[in-house]
């Protein structure tokens, strides 16, 4: 047969009509993606889906759940990931409207539906057959597909040379509870404990059978091939596809022999710091280093809410402790890269950052709450404010930093870390010009915002058994 080549402006794409009137199946190409992408992608998601805490591996199609319903503020909407490997998956259909973005792997993707209703299936295996379709997708590209339910579908590489994945893609449930569901599934939708499998309806076993007797040979299904670059079936396609399949093995094997997870940062929350433009009215640091020329000071503060009902000494004993259990890491490695510069010059070194790092001191002599070396301290008799002066002497310079806690009326409680330096020499003026400006804007304001995190931890939410297992008003059943 001759293909029939019609060139678009757009994003190639097809449409397959439902004869029950249903949905159509709509499958739109998007965008082609550098050589071996997409192998290399879908190594990647893989090990990230494989790590997932509702990663589910069941009927040949690895999915998480990466969103889930809010069935009690009427969203009944879902997100997941998916992946179809080098095997493929077996032919199979959804109650419920389904959308997708995927892209295949560096062998293309062959896209199979049947629009054939259960009932014609019941009175004819053949009807699938009869209505079935491929819609071809070339390597290494970004497409979509939407279709409704009860479509059935089945996904596998386009390459015959099972070396390629189909593709990694993400879906959108638009409604868990849509479509003919039966009860006890409709029930664990409603309890917000739906997964892919659970929601697949696997091919009557007269059609599966069917489909394995007869030789792929034979079935000449109606196939549109889509694609972005190059024509399909020129010269130009076969010499591209090659060059991708070869691409795709090395980067899909570089993909998956490297870790492949991923960063999660946060700025802000529900600590709102301040820094402040000069000391707060009984500060212990205002006494720190008098008759020295003061080289550097800062005071940061945050306050937030505590219903906990222990007083100002219990609370800065746990901020101390939040100082030393748990510091930023960016700042561990900071300190780590200082030891190592500065210990040939024999300064002192700790692994915690300097405004706290007398912390770990050996020495005894005064000790707050039995237990944390300090210098100096002050907690008022009503024990709604508590302070402590922690520092070291160095070859260059003197330090002393002030830790603080104090509660105000309600449930507020401010906590301040401030601190001042004085420069010994020449080099101490250097070194201070040189980190003052990190010790400023990064340093000191995320050790205490670290600290009070550990200090004063988030509660855990409360679990009701019963959220989410009303139903949906106005949905499908």
């Amino acid at each position: 047969m001759t293909m029939q080549i019609e060139r678009v402006a757009s994003f190639p794409g097809t449409r397959i009509a439902s004869p029950s009137g249903g949905l159509p199946v709509e499958v739109s190409l998007i965008a082609q993606l550098g050589h071996g992408t997409g192998n290399q992608l879908f190594a990647q998601a893989l090990a990230r889906q494989r790590a997932h805490a509702e990663f589910i591996d069941e009927l040949d199609e690895p999915s998480a759940r990466l969103g889930a319903c809010d069935l009690s503020k009427g969203d009944a909407t879902a997100l997941y990931s998916f992946t179809v490997g080098a095997k493929g998956h077996p032919f199979h259909r959804h109650a419920g409207h389904r959308v997708f973005t995927a892209i295949s792997g560096s062998g293309g993707a062959q896209l199979r539906f049947s629009t054939a209703s259960p009932a014609e299936l019941e009175r004819d295996p053949y009807s699938f057959i009869h209505a079935l379709q491929h819609i071809n997708i070339p390597p290494d590209c970004l497409f979509t597909v939407r279709f409704g339910g009860d479509t059935w579908h089945q996904f596998a590489p386009l390459a015959s040379n099972t070396l390629h994945p189909a593709f990694f893609a993400l879906s959108c449930h638009t409604n868990e509870l849509g479509g003919n569901l039966p009860h006890e599934l409709r029930a664990q939708v409603l309890a917000n404990a739906a997964n892919i499998p659970a929601l697949t309806v696997l091919l009557p076993t007269a059609v599966s059978d069917l489909l394995r007797e007869l030789p792929a040979g034979r079935l000449h299904v109606p196939t549109t091939h889509l694609s972005l670059d190059a024509a399909p079936g020129s010269l130009h396609g076969l010499v591209c596809r090659s060059a991708r399949c070869a691409a795709g093995l090395v980067r899909g094997a570089w993909a998956a022999w490297r870790h492949a997870g991923g960063f999660l940062g946060r700025i802000g929350g529900r600590l709102t710091l301040t820094e402040l433009d000069q000391l707060p009215a009984g500060s212990m640091l205002a006494q720190q280093l008098s008759g020295q020329t003061c080289h550097h000071q800062d005071m940061f503060q945050l306050s937030l809410s505590s219903t906990d009902p222990a007083g100002a000494t219990v609370l800065l004993s746990r901020l101390l402790e939040g100082f030393l259990r748990n510091p930023p890491r960016g700042v561990t490695r900071m300190m780590a890269l200082r030891n190592l510069l500065v210990k040939p010059i024999g300064l002192r070194t700790s692994p915690l950052g300097c405004p706290v790092s007398s912390l770990l001191s050996a020495q005894r002599d005064q000790l707050f709450d039995r237990r944390y070396p300090v210098l100096d301290q002050c907690i008022d008799r009503d024990d709604r404010r508590a302070q402590v002066i922690l520092g070291a002497d160095d070859k260059h310079l003197i330090f002393r930093s002030c830790v603080g806690v104090q509660r105000l009326d309600g449930q507020r409680v401010v906590l301040t870390l401030g601190t001042r330096v004085h420069c010994k020499n020449l080099f101490g003026r250097l070194y201070m010009a040189a980190i003052q400006r990190v010790h400023r804007a990064y340093i000191a304001p995320n050790m205490l915002r670290m600290a009070v995190e550990h200090a004063f931890p988030l509660p855990e939410p409360a679990v009701n058994p019963q959220r989410d297992l009303f139903p949906l008003h106005g949905a499908a059943g």
